[in-house]
C-alpha cells in the first residue's frame, strides 16, 4: 500500500479585484427559503436568504436534499467558538442545476450535482494546485460560516435551504443512478472516510479496522469493502454486532474485553477511527501489523490520553489524521460508490423535524444519517434575512 494523490481539476480565473463593478453579476440575486440559527439558543428556524445572481463561473442549484452532519450541530449551537448569526448550516448537498454562468460550459441545466464543505480556496498554494484544496495553506472556505473572498468576504450560507450559487470548480456531479438522499452524506461522511483508505490504496487482501459505528462508522465499512478488504469493526456495545455484520463487517470486536482486544493483535493494515470522544488509542495500536497505520477522523472536544511512542517504534506504526478530500478526490468517490452501490444509510426528515433531529444525533439515535427534504421548507418571504 502506497500513498497516492488525485489528479486536480483546472482552475478558473486568480481572485477578482472586488472593487471593481464590472466584474458583478448583472442579474438580481435569488431569495430561497432556509432554516438555520440566529443565535446559539436558538435552535433551527425558518429564515430567508438572498443567493448571489451566478457570476461566469457560477453554477446555481436547486437544492434537492442536504444532509445532517454532527458538525451543524457543533456549530449552530456555538460549540466551536463564536459565530456570524444568522447561520445556514449544510454541506451535503444534493440538487439540479438551474442557471450556469456565461463561462461554465461543463455543467448542463437540469443536471445532478452535489455539494460538499468547501466553496472556494486560495487555487495558488501547493496544495490547491496538488489537488489537496482542503488543506489550502491559506484556508479553504467552508460551505457555511466563513468569509468568501470572491464575492465581497460575505458569510457563506449553507444547504438547509431551497437554492445555493457555488463556483463550478467546486460543484460535483452525482450520478443519476443515485438516491439523491443518500448519496447527500456521501459529500461528507463519504468522502471523509474514502481519501484515507484510498491515500493507503486499500485493496483486496487488506485488513481495515473500523473503531465506531456511526455516521462515519457505517460508510467506512461500506468503503473499504467494496475496495475488496476485510473489515473488523470495534465497539464499546454488543448491541451493534448485528448491525455492524449486516453492513457487511467480517469481524466484530467488543474493544471493552481485554481478551477480545488481544485476539485481535497484529490482525489489522490501517483503522479508522471515527470516534469523536476521549478514548485510549493504545489498545488499538496493538492491533496494527507492521507498517500499519491509525487515521484519526473523529475530532474530540477534550483532550485524548497520551499515546505510547513505543507502541508506534516497535512496528513502525504511522498515527495520522485526515479531513474529508480535495474536489478531485471527492468526485472519485462518487464515481467510485455509484460502481459499487454504495451509499449512505439515511433517514430522511421534514424541516419541523430538524431540532428533533439534532437532539437525537447528540444522543446517538440514528441509523445512521439524517437528511433534510428541502421540499418541505416552503417559500421565501419577501425579505431576506441574511
Amino acid at each position: 500500500m502506497t500513498p497516492g494523490r488525485p489528479v486536480p481539476p483546472p482552475f478558473a480565473k486568480p481572485l477578482p479585484d472586488l472593487n471593481d463593478a464590472s466584474d458583478a453579476g448583472t442579474d438580481r440575486p435569488t431569495l430561497a427559503a432556509a432554516y438555520g440559527a440566529t443565535a446559539s439558543d436558538s435552535g433551527l428556524v425558518p429564515l430567508t436568504v438572498a443567493r448571489r445572481a451566478p457570476k461566469e463561473d457560477d453554477v446555481e442549484i436547486a437544492i434537492e436534499f442536504c444532509g445532517l452532519c454532527h458538525s451543524d450541530v457543533h456549530a449552530t449551537r456555538g460549540e466551536w467558538g463564536t459565530q456570524n448569526y444568522p447561520l445556514i448550516p449544510g454541506h451535503e448537498i444534493v440538487g439540479r442545476v438551474t442557471r450556469v454562468g456565461s463561462a461554465v460550459d461543463d455543467f448542463t441545466v437540469g443536471e445532478r450535482v452535489g455539494v460538499g464543505c468547501m466553496v472556494d480556496s486560495c487555487r495558488e498554494c501547493d496544495s490547491c494546485l496538488d489537488g489537496l484544496e482542503q488543506y489550502c495553506e491559506n484556508g479553504m472556505t467552508g460551505t457555511y460560516g466563513a468569509k468568501d473572498a470572491r464575492n465581497g468576504n460575505a458569510i457563506t450560507q449553507g444547504g438547509y435551504s431551497t437554492a445555493i450559487v457555488v463556483d463550478r470548480n467546486y460543484v460535483l456531479r452525482v450520478p443519476e443512478g443515485m438516491d439523491p438522499a443518500a448519496a447527500a452524506p456521501l459529500l461528507c461522511a463519504g468522502i471523509t472516510t474514502y481519501s484515507p483508505l484510498n491515500h493507503f490504496e486499500v485493496e483486496e487482501g487488506d485488513v481495515v479496522g473500523v473503531v465506531g459505528l456511526g455516521g462515519l462508522g457505517h460508510m467506512a465499512v461500506k468503503i473499504a469493502k467494496a475496495m475488496g478488504a476485510e473489515v473488523t469493526v470495534f465497539t464499546t456495545s454488543e448491541q451493534k454486532f448485528t448491525a455492524a455484520r449486516e453492513l457487511g463487517a467480517d469481524h466484530v470486536v467488543l474493544s471493552t474485553d481485554p481478551e477480545a482486544m488481544e485476539s485481535a493483535d497484529r490482525s489489522i493494515d490501517v483503522i479508522i477511527d471515527t470516534v469523536a470522544a476521549p478514548h485510549d488509542l493504545n489498545p488499538y495500536f496493538r492491533t496494527l501489523r507492521v507498517d500499519g497505520a491509525l487515521f484519526q477522523l473523529g475530532l474530540p472536544s477534550e483532550a485524548m490520553p497520551p499515546v505510547n511512542p513505543g507502541a508506534l517504534i516497535r512496528r513502525r506504526i504511522a498515527y495520522a489524521g485526515s479531513l474529508i478530500g480535495g474536489i478531485a478526490e471527492t468526485q472519485e468517490m462518487l464515481d467510485f460508490c455509484a460502481e459499487h452501490g454504495v451509499v449512505s444509510d439515511v433517514e430522511v426528515v421534514r424541516a419541523d423535524q430538524l431540532n428533533e433531529a439534532y437532539d437525537r444525533m447528540v444522543a446517538g439515535d440514528v441509523k445512521y444519517r439524517f437528511v433534510l427534504d428541502t421540499s418541505t421548507l416552503g417559500s421565501p418571504a419577501e425579505k431576506a434575512d441574511v
